[in-house]
């Protein structure tokens, strides 16, 4: 039997919380982020403007692109029904062309999204809450 002199020497624990009592040490925040205080935070305010750079623009775009085409098809039918190819017309060429543009848009977005705006979404998350969101 080992001689009790030669164990390595433990230093004595913690002193456990009682019923009632939280380490303040180990916990986590409690319950969700102040939203308020990170809205009036100024790297959100540049977020949401860097966010806006692209949404508003884009999307004044395609709704124009999408009425031009409404407006088109109600008021000039004759131009709309001009044959390019065989039975394929102006019209169907266009309405085609708003099923590519919407694939379009989402690619550009992302692609946006990913450069500009995830990087600032994941630093604000990291500051507000000390920890890495992925």
């Amino acid at each position: 039997m080992p001689n009790a002199t030669h164990l390595p020497q433990v230093p004595p624990a913690a002193p456990a919380a009682t019923f009632g009592q939280i380490d303040k040490s180990a916990a986590r925040p409690a319950g969700p982020p102040d939203y308020a205080e990170i809205a009036q935070r100024p790297e959100f305010h540049e977020l949401r403007s860097r966010l806006r750079r692209f949404v508003f623009p884009m999307s004044a775009a395609f709704l124009i692109w999408y009425l031009g085409y409404v407006v088109l098809a109600a008021y000039l039918p004759e131009f709309m029904s001009i044959r390019l190819i065989g039975e394929i017309n102006i019209g169907l060429v266009m309405g085609v062309g708003q099923f590519a543009t919407t694939i379009l848009i989402i690619v550009l977005y992302l692609r946006y999204a990913a450069r500009h705006v995830d990087p600032r979404v994941r630093a604000l998350h990291r500051d507000v809450t000390g920890e890495d969101p992925r």
